[in-house]
């Protein structure tokens, strides 16, 4: 048995932190599709997002560093400890890790950057509380506002995992660029 194990953004576009705009959901529905194409030596693993189980949904778009501030690396941790489990369970002869092209935790190659103490904490709450259309403007007044940079470097999950699991393959998915992402995947995949 291989094993995929897979941003669950990537699967259910409605965990985006702002909830999802059109590139969201052609990743889902693609990735759903190549998905289906897998033989029956696959399994998949869309392991907790930790970005939920920490600050839950809607939340307000924040780097890196703002995540290492408000505690993800131990929310990180215990997700990575239910990945291992699961691994050393089932023993798959093939493990594929897929995360997010800037995500600030599951980043693979690709993290967002910024100063943590600029960053407006209080908008975390806001977020709850704003409709889709209010989430969306204020996500990008944030972005642009916090001076966010794209760093080569991965995000504080697929930190641990890289180093926890180091013979599995890791394939970062761009949403920028779902066709070549897509391409990429099916051949670390052998579709």
């Amino acid at each position: 048995m291989n094993l995929l194990v897979i941003a669950p953004c990537l699967l259910s576009p409605f965990y985006v932190y702002r909830g999802p705009k059109e590139k969201e959901y052609e990743t889902a529905r693609r990735l759903r599709a190549l998905i289906g194409e897998l033989g029956d030596g696959w399994q998949v693993l869309a392991y907790p997002c930790p970005e939920y189980a920490l600050i839950g949904w809607p939340r307000a778009p924040a780097s890196r560093e703002v995540y290492e501030k408000l505690g993800m690396r131990e929310r990180a941790k215990v997700i990575a400890d239910f990945v291992g489990r699961v691994l050393t369970e089932e023993k798959p002869e093939k493990v594929v890790f897929v995360g997010v092209k800037g995500s600030p935790t599951c980043g693979v190659f690709h993290t967002s950057s910024s100063d943590p103490e600029r960053y407006p904490y209080r908008a975390m709450q806001e977020f709850f509380y704003l409709s889709k259309e209010e989430r969306l403007k204020r996500s990008k007044e944030l972005v642009e506002g916090q001076g966010f940079k794209l760093r080569p470097l991965p995000g504080i999950l697929f930190e641990i995992l890289m180093a926890r699991f180091p013979g599995a393959v890791y394939v970062e998915f761009d949403k920028g660029d779902i066709e070549g992402s897509l391409k990429g995947l099916a051949n670390v995949l052998t579709l």
